[in-house]
């Protein structure tokens, strides 16, 4: 066996299989039986192999490249570039891969025709995938189909995944503007399909049994306009509301907007928690406190994760949420 760098050969070797089976393996490919892909990744673990992937995309004549994934669920995707979820995304992801001489590519993919164009994505990924904004069943699929991949929103068990406390965010929410002397607090909900809106909408729901409150909710879609509509129709039907838990900052920018249109004042009458501590809420009027989700750290880490190989199945890295005050709950 080399004392150099492990080779396919190698893992052929140990696994007792040929070197295009174990090639058809490590790239993922049909035509190998479940206990003969078991003999393989064994003998990949026990060697400590790394495909070349420079060499890989030289053969494949493909760019290398790690792709990032986002369904769309409204119409048009213009959005997607300057949302500032998804610049934080490609904010972690580009030094990392810019060490070494790699590609992003961002897809955002019509909910419509999702399963189709994630099937093709997958077929034609070089370093791996990064999944920004999937539900579980489409990262299951997706994950079937390429191995090198990895979620940052909550996923399926079996898919490999950066983890933040969505829910244990939205619960500090709550309960700090319970803290606050504040006992009629609404919630603006994110996208119903939205893995990290359920689990947020999850945690609101959670901390208001908690602490007995009545449960107060309408939904937006994690844009501005949203958060504004919600925020009008919770203060037509609810009218002594003092506080807000919205789900993300770009819609409590807009419930901003919409309680002061109203003639009340943020955070005297009305206090607001938003959530990502992203650009949105540094630029609101006032500035928002805000869950900081570390979007630019999971980001990187699951780059660093991809380059290194396939993530284990249920692989798991944790990141916590943490309060971050501002004048929006400032009295």
């Amino acid at each position: 066996m080399s004392r150099l760098k492990p080779t396919i050969e190698d893992v052929a070797r140990v696994a007792g299989v040929s070197r295009a089976t174990a090639s058809r393996v490590i790239n993922n490919a049909p035509g190998a039986s479940e206990p003969l892909r078991a003999r393989v990744h064994a003998a990949v673990a026990e060697l400590g192999y790394q495909p070349n992937e420079t060499a890989r995309a030289l053969a494949s004549g493909r760019q290398r490249a790690v792709d990032v994934i986002a369904i769309t669920y409204g119409p048009g995707i213009g959005w997607l570039g300057t949302h500032p979820y998804f610049s934080r995304v490609l904010a972690g992801m580009m030094p990392v891969l810019e060490d070494v001489n790699a590609q992003l590519r961002l897809h955002a993919v019509g909910h419509e025709t999702a399963a189709e164009t994630i099937d093709e994505i997958a077929a034609n990924t070089t370093l791996g995938a990064v999944l920004a904004d999937i539900t579980p069943a489409m990262a299951t699929r997706f994950y079937r189909r390429c191995r090198r991949t990895i979620s940052i929103v909550p996923t399926a068990t079996s898919v490999p995944a950066m983890q933040a406390d969505n829910i244990g965010g939205a619960y500090t929410a709550v309960h700090e503007l319970h803290r606050l002397g504040r006992r009629r607090i609404a919630a603006i909900h994110g996208p119903v399909l939205n893995p990290c809106a359920i689990d947020r909408r999850t945690g609101y729901l959670r901390a208001a049994r908690n602490l007995g409150l009545v449960e107060v909710g309408a939904d937006g879609d994690f844009h501005r306009e949203g958060g504004h509509q919600a925020a009008q129709r919770l203060l037509d039907q609810h009218p002594d509301i003092d506080a807000m838990f919205v789900a993300c900052d770009l819609m409590a920018a807009g419930a901003v907007q919409a309680i002061t249109a109203t003639g009340r004042r943020v955070p005297d009458d009305v206090s607001v928690i938003g959530f990502d501590d992203s650009i949105a809420a540094v630029c609101a009027n006032p500035p928002l406190t805000t869950m900081r989700l570390p979007v630019e750290e999971m980001a990187a880490t699951a780059t660093r994760l991809l380059l290194r190989g396939n993530p284990e199945p249920g692989h798991r890295q944790r990141f916590p949420v943490d309060l971050v005050t501002r004048d929006s709950t400032r009295n």
